[in-house]
């Protein structure tokens, strides 16, 4: 009996797996016992082939489908296809070189980038390509400035290391003329540009509490000023969004034809919020993640393969990049090309983070 988890297989029995995925990643047929005779190059009898493959069902590595006498390949088995018998190599210089072509080279706000980023990766593997945004507070503040309305109403406007521009009305218990808000911005811009809004109110609360009952009338202002102003609803959507692109790619694959399977999937990627769960738990984990099949724990997923890697800037990860397809998918060009997407984001949002 073959460990199913493929630690007990000899050469043979990894030779013959390892041909007859590689050959069903690129037609999707059943693959016979002659054909893996011809591929393999061993020097081995029809018989000794029909032995080891029964051996390789039996741990649940290959299935027979009931109207072929040829097999293919589980999710067991492509797990261990992936894991231990295929070498990725590095993407090559000119599907590297085309990524590096095709992402914007000038500033642009972190959601244009990470939606061409989406498009791109759908383009260069014809599956659904997805990424997820990070909540604006996840950025540091480049410049925030204050504007008087009428009624002790203050507009906010938040600039962004991402360029993003949030805009906000605050209301306040008495009004600013101009000259006190643009003391309250130039103190807040020279003070704490460069830091997060989270980070910004942990200063905020331990200034106010050096400062006591000598809490001066222009920093009383400037910190009701900013506590409004950096309040959790002051940096958009609550949480993180998840960007799909390329989802009626996957219409065209023969083992996703199914129209309930593919219902299902589509409302997945409507809802969001299952996708989103599984995006921020690849999210936390460092590299490449894969889950093939039922992996994913989400049964619209269930017929895919989802291939992802975390992004990050300044030593932050702030999300996860990566793309959906059938689990037949040619997997040593597919990591590589999310891998090499997830670098190259990183090294964008890092250059931006630098122009603070």
């Amino acid at each position: 009996m073959i460990n199913p988890h493929g630690h007990d297989l000899d050469s043979r029995a990894r030779s013959l797996l390892r041909t007859l995925i590689a050959q069903y990643l690129v037609d999707g047929e059943p693959v016979g016992s002659r054909t893996l005779s011809r591929s393999s190059g061993l020097d081995v009898s029809p018989a000794t082939i029909r032995n080891i493959m029964a051996d390789l069902e039996d741990a649940g590595l290959v299935a027979s489908p009931h109207t072929s006498a040829g097999r293919v390949p589980t999710p067991r088995g492509l797990r261990l296809f992936v894991d231990s018998l295929i070498e990725l190599q590095p993407l090559p210089r000119a599907e590297m070189a085309r990524l590096q072509r095709e992402l914007p080279p000038g500033p642009t706000t972190t959601r244009d980038l990470l939606g061409n980023v989406s498009t791109l990766l759908s383009a260069m593997t014809h599956f659904a390509g997805v990424v997820t945004v990070p909540r604006q507070a996840d950025f540091p503040l480049r410049h925030i400035d204050f504007v008087a309305l009428p009624g002790a109403r203050v507009l906010v406007i938040l600039v962004f290391s991402d360029n993003q521009v949030q805009n906000r009305i605050v209301q306040l218990a008495r009004p600013l003329d101009g000259r006190e808000l643009e003391q309250a911005a130039n103190y807040l811009n020279s003070h704490f540009a460069g830091l997060r809004v989270d980070d910004i109110r942990a200063h905020l609360l331990a200034e106010v509490r050096k400062a006591g009952s000598e809490l001066n009338q222009l920093l009383a202002s400037t910190v009701e000023l900013a506590t409004a102003s950096f309040a959790p609803s002051a940096s958009g959507p609550s949480g993180p969004d998840v960007l799909v692109s390329g989802q009626t790619n996957l219409m065209g694959y023969s083992e996703l034809a199914d129209m309930q399977r593919l219902r299902e999937l589509f409302e997945a990627f409507q809802q969001k919020n299952e996708l989103l769960q599984l995006m921020e738990v690849c999210a936390r984990a460092p590299g490449v993640r894969l889950f093939i099949g039922e992996e994913s724990g989400f049964t619209a997923l269930d017929g895919c393969s989802v291939v992802t890697a975390s992004y990050g800037a300044q030593g932050r990860v702030l999300g996860a990049v990566g793309v959906i397809g059938p689990t037949r998918m040619a997997y040593e060009r597919v990591i590589p090309v999310v891998q090499a997407t997830a670098g190259l984001l990183s090294d964008a949002l890092n250059r931006a983070a630098t122009t603070l």
